[in-house]
């Protein structure tokens, strides 16, 4: 029996908008050969986007942060490849001829695909972090608190020559070594 500790994360290619059908039928594919040993966990990335309607009216809505990818959990082998590569809506592997490429730790924290401890990324309240993604990349401020459950921290940030308070999540920073 294999152990989730030998797997990597992997980047398949979809045809567009099969994203959700590619997930659903790896999922069956896993259940149906018992594949539970060989591939953990299935994701398309999603995030919350704000529409404002005609009507002056804002709605929330989820959006494909990768649109025509699907992110797998795997331990990879030649049989793996085969059953994944032929699965309807799958047209390949991201890597080099098709090939599967596994993500690196610091891609996979940049792209959230795991939830982030606070051993981690070895951040405490008061140290100095630097901004790695989002609309505040590059900028440096202190932490003021974390919220492990929701995968957040407060750091203060100067803006305009003012202390401005910005929640950030764990996998937008690092920390700051001057």
């Amino acid at each position: 029996m294999a152990d989730n500790t030998q797997a990597k994360w992997y980047i398949i290619h979809t045809y567009s908008g099969y994203e959700k059908m590619v997930q659903v039928n790896l999922q069956k594919l896993v259940e149906n050969n018992n594949l539970g040993d060989f591939i953990f966990d299935i994701v398309v990335p999603m995030e919350d986007d704000v529409v404002e309607k005609a009507d002056g009216k804002k709605k929330a809505i989820q959006r494909k942060r990768f649109p025509s990818y699907v992110f797998l959990k795997m331990i990879y082998s030649n049989h793996i490849w085969f059953l994944v590569t032929n699965t309807r809506g799958v047209t390949g592997f991201v890597g080099p001829a098709g090939r599967p490429q596994p993500l690196s730790t610091d891609e996979i924290r940049r792209i959230g695909l795991e939830n982030l401890t606070l051993e981690d990324i070895g951040i405490e309240v008061g140290d100095t972090v630097k901004v790695i993604s989002g609309a505040f990349t590059d900028f440096v401020g202190e932490v003021k608190a974390i919220d492990v459950d929701k995968q957040k921290m407060q750091v203060s940030v100067s803006m305009f020559g003012r202390e401005t308070p910005v929640e950030l999540a764990f996998n937008e920073v690092e920390k700051f070594n001057a």
